[in-house]
């Protein structure tokens, strides 16, 4: 029975999580899983054949730690996933810089740092819109991520400050089809095509994500959506010179450009994958990561 850890952090009561429907799947295939946190600091990782990146939806509040510990993985016998390279690339959303020059369509993005109320205004004028996004460039579940309307954002200015005075932050504009259509995810493992969703915020919020109210739904992609998700994980391959184990690729609706859909993310590095939404889903996976390690042996 081979050893497989599955990173994640000390408390998940305050989320959904689908990990443990992987259990059953991986161990037909001869892998025993054992839940551990990343901020364990007793882990033996020479005990492990694998480790897979899955929930440690804190670690963007110590991003030094958590490379920190990616990279004590590394040196270890077991193999990481994602891997360090891919995580490194994925963890600043400065990478949708790069995916943009690759002629990916992303939202629109100003990117700043060390945030002044006096530069809000301008925000607005850039997009010449009404309502904007900003949130930190390493972030996870819509942790300080702001919908600011150009009426009332003033109220918001000390907390905006407090956050980003001295950090990295990106500006958009806010996207009208997130409340009006929802997001679309689709989730490729090893660069094949597995299962796609909808997520839709609950009245008056823009946040999909569960444990803010958002509600999921199973989708057949259409065609425009199927096509440019294949096309940005290409570009994916391409910048990074790696498929990666698993990847989520999220998109809205954009009817300002010629692209049917722009790019919200590219989550590469602890995603829900949601194995709850489709009954194939996890053995896709388990199929998947199988597969690979029996490349790296």
């Amino acid at each position: 029975m081979n050893n497989c850890a599955i990173l994640t952090m000390e408390n998940l009561s305050d989320f959904e999580c689908y990990d443990s429907l992987l259990d059953k799947s991986l161990a037909q295939r001869g892998w025993q899983t054992q839940l551990v946190s990343w901020r364990e600091r007793s882990v033996d990782w020479q005990q492990f054949d694998a480790v897979i990146i899955r929930s440690p939806w804190d670690y963007q509040d110590d991003a030094s730690a958590f490379i920190s510990v990616l990279e004590e993985i590394e040196r270890s016998r077991a193999v990481l996933q994602n891997s360090l390279a891919t995580v490194r690339w994925n963890i600043d959303k400065i990478y949708l810089k790069s995916l943009a020059e690759q002629q990916v369509n992303i939202v629109p993005t100003l990117w700043g740092s060390n945030f002044s109320a006096k530069d809000i205004i301008s925000f607005f004028d850039y997009f010449s819109c009404q309502q904007i996004v900003i949130k930190p460039r390493i972030s996870a579940n819509a942790d300080n991520t702001f919908w600011l309307k150009k009426e009332t954002f003033e109220t918001c200015l000390s907390q905006l400050e407090d956050i980003f005075s001295q950090s990295e932050f990106m500006v958009q504009p806010f996207m009208s089809s997130v409340i009006e259509e929802g997001e679309f995810s689709l989730f490729y493992f090893s660069g094949k095509y597995s299962h796609a969703i909808l997520k839709t915020p609950k009245k008056d919020d823009f946040r999909v994500q569960e444990e803010h109210g958002g509600q999921l739904e199973l989708i057949t992609p259409e065609k425009a959506l199927l096509a440019q998700a294949e096309s940005t994980l290409a570009a994916i391959n391409h910048l990074t010179g790696e498929i990666p184990l698993y990847a989520r690729i999220d998109f809205v609706r954009d009817n300002n450009a010629k692209a049917a859909f722009a790019l919200m993310e590219a989550e590469l590095i602890e995603p829900s994958l949601y194995f709850n939404m489709d009954d194939n889903s996890a053995d896709n996976f388990v199929n998947a990561f199988v597969k690979r390690m029996k490349e790296y042996c």
